[in-house]
């Protein structure tokens, strides 16, 4: 849908609308979040001192996690790969030479 361009001289055809809201009580009561006039609502807050301390604590805990299981899964490895090699070093000094 292309719109006209709007040529300085020409004044718009209408003048917009302008509806005050309805003071029924806040939007969380009779709406709730999402609404089917207005679409979806998105209330944004100021992160202060503390929550970005917060935030911060957070993310290292979850990289502390990731560190942790990927530590975890080579330990488990380890072991697995040294019977393995250990293993192959006995099979090839049992089996006759030809």
């Amino acid at each position: 849908m292309a719109r006209e361009p709007i040529i300085p001289t020409e004044r718009p055809r209408a003048e917009p609308e302008i509806l005050p809201p309805e003071r029924r009580g806040s939007p969380w009561e009779r709406e709730g979040f999402f609404n089917a006039r207005d679409g979806q609502r998105i209330f944004v807050a100021r992160v202060g001192h503390w929550g970005l301390l917060g935030l911060a604590l957070g993310a290292l805990l979850l990289a502390a996690l990731v560190v942790l299981l990927l530590i975890g899964a080579v330990l488990v490895w380890v072991p697995i790969l040294a019977v393995l090699v250990l293993g192959a070093a006995i099979w090839r000094r049992l089996r006759p030479l030809r």
